[in-house]
């Protein structure tokens, strides 16, 4: 590697990966030591109804392991908490375990320490089988309009409960999905809305994991659906993802890229470390939202926010996540994780597996090229991104006001955009001359948003993308590309 590449992925890395501003760093899993436990049933259902779940990793690729690592452990905890397995429904890509980077085949992990949480994780619906529809179809139990897959949905009854896990990549009002288009949440809202219509589930309780995740709840769930939300960040911040290479505790050094996310391996470690039956909903959300704060870091850690019920809280835990009889003598929620974590910004974990896996090949071979190449693409794309959302503030609003319009927040407890369909439609203009906005680019749909807001019309959007993005090659990153536009 000459000077300047050296130079230029040391000040790289420097800058994507966060650690904490203190010395105390994470240690490792509490060992817990053998004790005598009492004998407890593992009954499939509660008194009060059937337990139902949702689990989705919304991404693919060797780079983002840690979404589907996430979902892998926690059917685990599902599983050992006497959820049958015809009332887990998973959605994950699957190209992971037996990928010909993972150097543990047939195996995912999700803790550098950890065990392997894949096997037998039933594989409802992968690859392209994971679209929006499908998802939307499964919570409203509605089989004829499932496509491909194990068919499986959620065919709750009225006294039921049911618990949603999604783990992903976002945006302002938006999720990722491997498949486009992305979830928008407005649509996940009028789902939700349309299955507490029905009549077919007693409470919900849904965490997702993503940048500005809250966004897809503020200002649009209603209180009064029976559902309770915990999101990893506000509406206007990122998420964060953890053990990954360079931090501590590392992965094991065999493995270039991260293995779990702050926000999940919090409520995760959490649920595998107390006793369910007496923890309650609220006492899960204080320590999930102290430990992914970092501590109160918030540099390297973000808001995890609430929505919805906040009735449902003080219920126990185990009428959504079961119940665990290998817990029975574990407290209710006094062992905590009090050390401050490593971290790295969501959409940077990309870039610091393609670093890894650079650093790995061999001196002078094609694939090293090809994969320095890669990153030099990527970094360009995203200046191509950014330069063209503001050069389309200028044209529309400016150079006085542009930035400010583009980056403006609305207070809490307003929705992000007031048409929704016009943001869609921005979108699509956009990303027609000026290329798809990737994982990446899912943080400039705030800037969508407030161009609807401010009532631009879809003709003068047009002509602000020809001449922001007017002879850009975009070849490789083309919409047909990758799968379809976001919206």
């Amino acid at each position: 590697m000459g000077f300047y590449e050296f130079v230029f992925f040391g000040s790289l890395l420097s800058i994507l990966v966060a650690p904490p501003s203190c010395e105390a760093r994470v240690g490792r899993r509490t060992p817990w030591d053998p004790i005598i436990r009492s004998p407890v049933e593992r009954p499939g259902t509660e008194k009060n109804g059937t337990r139902w779940a949702v689990l989705i990793a919304g991404s693919s690729g060797y780079s983002n392991y840690r979404h589907q690592a996430d979902v892998c452990h926690a059917y685990q905890i599902l599983k050992r908490g006497g959820l049958k397995d015809e009332n887990i429904v998973v959605f994950m890509y699957d190209d992971i375990a037996d990928n010909e980077m993972n150097p543990r085949n047939g195996v995912i992990i999700n803790h550098p320490e950890g065990d392997d949480v894949y096997a037998g994780v039933p594989k409802d619906y992968t690859g392209e089988e994971i679209t929006v529809k499908n998802f939307f179809a499964v919570i409203l139990g509605d089989k004829k309009a499932v496509k491909g897959g194990s068919g499986k949905v959620v065919d709750s009854k009225p006294n039921d409960r049911i618990f949603i896990y999604y783990s992903d990549h976002g945006g302002p009002g938006v999720l990722g999905m491997p498949s486009t288009p992305y979830l928008y949440g407005k649509d996940f809202i009028d789902v939700l809305r349309k299955k507490h219509a029905s009549g077919t589930y007693k409470e919900m309780v849904i965490y997702v994991e993503a940048c500005e995740s809250g966004s897809i709840f503020e200002g649009l769930l209603p209180e009064d659906l029976n559902i309770y939300v915990t999101t990893a960040s506000s509406a206007d911040e990122s998420s964060w993802g953890t053990y990954c290479p360079g931090m501590d505790p590392p992965p094991p050094p065999e493995y270039i890229t991260c293995l779990g996310d702050l926000y999940s391996v919090a409520w995760l470690e959490d649920s595998e470390s107390h006793n369910l039956k007496k923890e309650t909903v609220e006492q899960q959300y204080q320590k999930v939202k102290d430990r992914t704060s970092n501590y109160n870091t918030y540099n390297a850690g973000s808001h995890v926010m609430e929505y919805g019920n906040k009735s449902i809280k003080p219920e126990k835990l185990s009428l959504y996540q079961g119940f665990d009889p290998a817990t029975e003598n574990l407290p209710s929620n006094r062992i905590g994780f009090n050390h401050q974590m490593d971290v790295i910004n969501q959409r940077d974990a990309d870039l610091l597996f393609l670093w890894e896996k650079y650093k790995k090949m061999e001196a002078g071979s094609n694939k090293k090229a090809e994969t320095l190449q890669q990153i030099r693409n990527t970094l360009l794309h995203r200046k191509h991104l950014d330069g063209s959302i503001n050069f389309i503030g200028l044209v529309l609003f400016g150079p006085a006001k542009g930035p400010s319009i583009l980056e403006s927040v609305r207070g809490r407890g307003l929705p992000l955009v007031d048409d929704w369909d016009c943001l869609k439609s921005m979108v699509r203009l956009f990303e027609t001359h000026c290329g798809p906005l990737t994982q990446y680019g899912m943080k400039h749909m705030r800037a969508f948003a407030n161009i609807c807001n401010n009532n631009v019309s879809e003709e003068d959007m047009e002509e602000a993308c020809l001449v922001a993005c007017h002879g850009h090659d975009s070849a490789e990153w083309t919409p047909l590309n990758l799968r379809g536009f976001s919206a």
